[in-house]
């Protein structure tokens, strides 16, 4: 390991340890979430995700269309608040919130979504930077996030956590949600959008592109596989694994958390002819290299050919210079590109 290596793994593990609220949650199937039985034994629980998540995959363009939503509403602050189609047990939650910042009339807009436990004003420099390309952005609060947040919570624990059936609740929510943000895009006269995703925003925006023939291009930071590989093998999620790993093996989680991951698609050849720009860390300790390795390869063979940068950076320290710039230059002209 060279010096460099040594500079950046030193960096994100320090970030990791300065989020002293990550608590060990207890592990449950959560099957109640997902339509099953909420005291469900463990062969009766594994069982029922088994079948659920094949017929999830099976039909996911099913699966991900939400019912239409009636009562759009933007107020003063240019923020937008519709009703989830999916009724989580947290009624805060059930509120979408995204904000506008809006571009010139008549050009492209993007979608974006944020990284995991992202706050109120996070990523706002990147919406900024492509207002001023004349680019109109929709940033949606993902499930459980600041404004949505559970009641008790600092962190958005649902949306990755220690139980199975509400996790699958929560991805599946993002991406409805994010469906129903691009709907409102177009009735505001855009017809030409991208999504642009970090982290888990990464992997829900990519599921969203593959369900929606609305998206024209979309722009990853961060990329992965299964859902499971990331919180089994990555640093910021070793303790919502800590809360799992005596109940649920790697190869089930990944099994039941299938249809809320990238690859299932991927391996359906549905990312072919779509245009995309992937960008990652080759010292990442969340999101495995040899992970984005997996995915890469998988598109190639899958007919998909996105456009790819790696940097010399980490998961967290692609936020630091020079590596932000870089990718956000980058990322800022591949969408423009691929839009205007």
């Amino acid at each position: 390991m060279n010096w460099f290596e040594q500079r950046i793994r030193r960096y994100e593990h320090r970030r990791w340890t300065t989020d002293d609220n990550r608590m060990v949650r207890p592990f449950a199937w959560g099957l109640e979430h997902i339509g099953g039985e909420a005291n469900a034994n463990d062969e009766s629980a594994r069982a029922f995700l088994s079948k659920y998540s094949t017929r999830a995959i099976e039909k996911s363009g099913e699966w991900y269309e939400p019912a239409p939503a009636t009562d759009y509403k933007v107020d003063s602050e240019d923020v937008l608040t519709f009703t989830s189609a999916i009724v989580s047990p947290y009624p805060k939650n059930n509120t979408v919130h995204a904000q506008i910042f809006r571009g010139k009339k008549k050009e492209p807009a993007v979608l974006l979504l944020p990284n995991w436990n992202a706050k109120w004003r996070g990523q706002r420099g990147l919406c900024e930077w492509l207002q001023r390309l004349g680019i109109t952005v929709l940033k949606m609060s993902m499930p459980y996030h600041d404004r949505r947040m559970a009641q008790g919570h600092e962190r958005a624990d649902q949306l990755v956590g220690p139980n199975v059936g509400l996790t699958i609740q929560a991805n599946r929510q993002a991406v409805q949600d994010a469906k129903l943000c691009l709907r409102w895009l177009e009735q505001q006269g855009f017809s030409k959008i991208g999504i642009l995703g970090t982290s888990i925003g990464s992997s829900i925006g990519y599921i969203t592109m593959m369900h929606d023939a609305g998206v024209h291009a979309g722009g990853f930071f961060h990329v992965s596989t299964y859902f499971a590989d990331v919180v089994s093998g990555g640093m910021t999620t070793n303790h919502v694994w800590e809360g799992m790993r005596e109940n649920v093996t790697v190869d089930e989680l990944r099994e039941y958390w299938a249809p809320i991951s990238p690859m299932p698609y991927v391996e359906r050849g549905m990312g072919a002819g779509r245009k995309s720009f992937m960008v990652y860390g080759k010292y990442d300790p969340t999101f495995l290299p040899e992970l984005t390795e997996q995915m890469l390869d998988a598109l190639h063979k899958h007919g998909a050919n996105p456009k790819t940068m790696e940097l010399a950076c980490g998961h967290y320290s692609l936020e630091l210079a020079p590596f932000s710039y870089i990718a956000g230059i980058r990322m800022l002209r591949f969408l423009k590109g691929a839009l205007v």
